[in-house]
């Protein structure tokens, strides 16, 4: 491997961290746009278009588990992702998965409906999925070892944030162009409404490659490689190293139940029978959220930058358990003004500051050489667990789908391990970029020279 040598502990070239940030927005924006208009047709088209009507309660239930699929797909496409972000580089993996992504959302958009192929049609539907789980277990890790690598001393939870408020920016464009679409006569969005949002993926591919293709690979990644070599199997490195922070990673990345649980279950909970709330008027409800959440998530990773990542993920994971448990009581009074206002403070204000402020906190247990797959097999197999929130939501809800408050508990005990693993988590904030990872309160001393 060919890499230009960088002298220890130097910066970035001077607008570098400003263009990788900007490049880790718009590509996980454009990506997030295609993983979340897949959990707005999850919930209100795809029980009727790919699943049997005749059962709407199981229909709705499968569709659901669509969703999840892709969170089983993430640790495996972690650890192959992760794999050849830590050998090949940053900049690669980033260009691959947007690609991907994009490609596979375009195909759901083509798919036929069980009317048209019968079962096969929910089977070509899970495909696609895993495709897109394939590729969301890779884009926001090496979008955070981008960014924080790239990032100037004692800013780095604010650069690694815009790949966090990117995904908010993505979901709050997926809800956008979903409003409209589910406004359209039931007979238009059931034949071929639905398909208009996917089929917009084409542009991810085509803008993601143009941002992207054209920023430069990390002075860590550089010097890593100059100086000792890429690691061979970076994962028996970061087993051997760092298991006890792949499992903290784990453990933190459940608090992402909250967000499953309030885009697609509270949805499909909200305009069911059981409370009878407007399609359009729920998905501004995560539009504003999501507004709210642009101008948080910055500023929440701005203060973890002064007062630290643990504290600031901490008000996060606690603070998520409570107002979900208030925004799923506003939902089923039915109450539109009560909704607002608390999916407003849940989502875009409380959740903000654990969603912000976990790029940073994560990517900064790692050492250079094992921190891509470090926090993509760590966040992926915690992201499964959320990802499959929503299904073991739609069955603790009961037959009639209406029990908000076992769906509120379980919420907030799917929090309860995210705090463990702040608590027992080291503050990082104020450590050098190019002494992230290293144990010297533990004896350990740098690894050797690896071999390219």
């Amino acid at each position: 491997m060919s890499v230009p040598a960088t002298p220890r502990g130097a910066a970035a070239p001077p607008g570098q961290p400003r263009k990788a940030a900007t490049a880790a927005w718009i590509g996980s924006a454009l990506e997030y746009y295609d993983f979340f208009i897949y959990g707005s047709a999850a919930a209100l088209i795809f029980p009727e278009v790919f699943f049997d009507e005749s059962d709407p309660a199981t229909a709705t239930l499968l569709s659901l588990a669509t969703f999840g699929v892709a969170y089983a797909a993430r640790p495996i496409g972690a650890l192959f992702l992760g794999h050849f972000g830590d050998r090949a580089g940053r900049k690669k993996i980033m260009v691959f998965t947007l690609m991907l992504m994009g490609v596979s959302t375009f195909l759901i958009g083509c798919l036929p409906t069980r009317d048209q192929v019968g079962g096969l049609a929910p089977v070509l539907l899970v495909a696609c999925r895993v495709l897109q789980g394939i590729s969301a277990a890779g884009e926001q890790a090496s979008a955070n070892s981008m960014t924080l690598e790239h990032a100037p001393p004692g800013r780095r939870g604010f650069f690694t944030s815009f790949t966090l408020s990117g995904t908010q920016g993505g979901q709050l464009l997926a809800t956008l162009v979903f409003i409209p679409v589910a406004a359209l006569p039931e007979d238009q969005l059931l034949s071929w409404g639905w398909r208009l949002p996917f089929w917009l993926s084409v542009g991810v591919a085509v803008v993601g490659y143009v941002i992207r293709r054209k920023l430069d690979e990390t002075p860590a990644f550089a010097q890593q490689a100059a100086e000792e070599g890429v690691a061979k199997l970076p994962l028996v490195i970061l087993l051997r190293e760092h298991w006890a922070d792949v499992l903290r990673v784990i453990a933190g990345a459940l608090v992402a139940s909250v967000s499953t649980i309030f885009t697609v279950w509270a949805l499909a909970y909200a305009t069911s029978d059981a409370v009878g709330m407007s399609r359009t008027a729920m998905l501004w409800v995560g539009a504003l959220a999501n507004v709210v959440a642009l101008a948080a998530i910055p500023l929440w990773a701005t203060l973890s930058d002064r007062i630290g990542r643990r504290p600031v993920f901490l008000i996060g994971a606690a603070g998520s358990a409570v107002t979900m448990f208030l925004y799923l009581w506003a939902v089923s009074t039915g109450s539109y003004p009560l909704t607002f206002l608390t999916g407003i403070v849940c989502f875009g204000v409380v959740y903000s500051a654990a969603n912000g402020v976990w790029p940073a906190f994560y990517g900064e247990m790692f050492a250079t050489r094992v921190r891509l797959s470090g926090v993509a097999i760590g966040t992926q197999i915690g992201f499964a667990a959320a990802g499959f929130a929503v299904t073991f939501a739609a069955q603790i809800a009961g037959p009639g789908g209406d029990d908000w408050s076992a769906v509120a508990l379980f919420t907030a005990a799917l929090c309860v391990p995210p705090v463990v693993a702040a608590v027992s988590a080291r503050e990082t904030h104020r450590v050098p970029t190019e002494l992230l990872g290293e144990r010297a309160e533990s004896g350990a001393v740098r690894p050797e020279k690896v071999t390219a």
